[in-house]
């Protein structure tokens, strides 16, 4: 099955999708060297609004979700500023008035308008090092995974610098090596794709739900 995959990013998501057999094909506004698959740069909502879409199976959108991230205050507190408007709105209204006969997704951070009754992904429930929990909203019902938290103990993570202190008691990554080890990533992505990122073992187990309902 071909998957379209919009606000691609450096492809972790896609790697997930890849490892559940589809055949992707990524769109970005910016340019992603190292999205190992078929790319394009473009307007993810622009894409969107054409007829594009149709030569597609599935639709995944995962519009920059730096607004609603609770990682923002930290990024407050150091000096840093979100770089994007609300594009998650617009993604779902498309999404739900032009494309409802395909098969779509949306990721974004819990928290997130628009994303209630979406299904939870934690990176407990496949022993990695972070948590980092992701809502995946469908027009297919998605089940969530299972929080380990209890057997994962204090997670790792994967934001704004290597090495930050975190008033909560929280600890990021040191090293680049060890934030795409926490994170499940294999491939070599630089810190500023992981941080933006989510682990792949998250599309992996949507992209498996979406073949057995398929």
């Amino acid at each position: 099955m071909k998957l379209l995959d919009l606000f691609c990013g450096a492809g972790m998501s896609s790697d997930g999708y890849v490892q559940a057999g589809f055949d992707v094909s990524g769109i970005d506004v910016k340019n992603q060297r190292h999205y190992p698959y078929n790319f394009r740069q473009d307007d993810a909502l622009a894409v969107l609004e054409s007829d594009e879409p149709e030569q597609f199976d599935v639709i995944h959108a995962s519009p920059p979700c730096q607004l609603h991230t609770r990682a923002r205050h930290l990024r407050t507190a150091q000096g840093g500023d979100s770089r994007f408007d609300d594009l998650l709105t617009p993604t779902i209204a498309l999404l739900r008035e032009r494309w409802s006969h395909k098969v779509w997704v949306v990721e974004n951070v819990p928290g997130a308008p628009g994303m209630e009754a979406a299904a939870i992904e934690c990176g407990s429930s496949y022993g990695l090092g972070v948590r980092r929990h992701r809502l995946f909203l469908s027009n297919l019902l998605l089940f969530s995974s299972e929080c380990r938290h209890a057997e994962q103990g204090r997670p790792w993570g994967v934001y704004h610098r290597l090495g930050d202190s975190i008033p909560d008691g929280g600890r990021t990554a040191e090293t680049i090596e060890q934030a795409r080890e926490v994170m499940g990533v294999e491939r070599p992505i630089p810190f500023s794709g992981l941080k933006e990122g989510f682990p792949p073992h998250y599309t992996e187990h949507v992209g498996r739900q979406i073949e057995n309902a398929l």
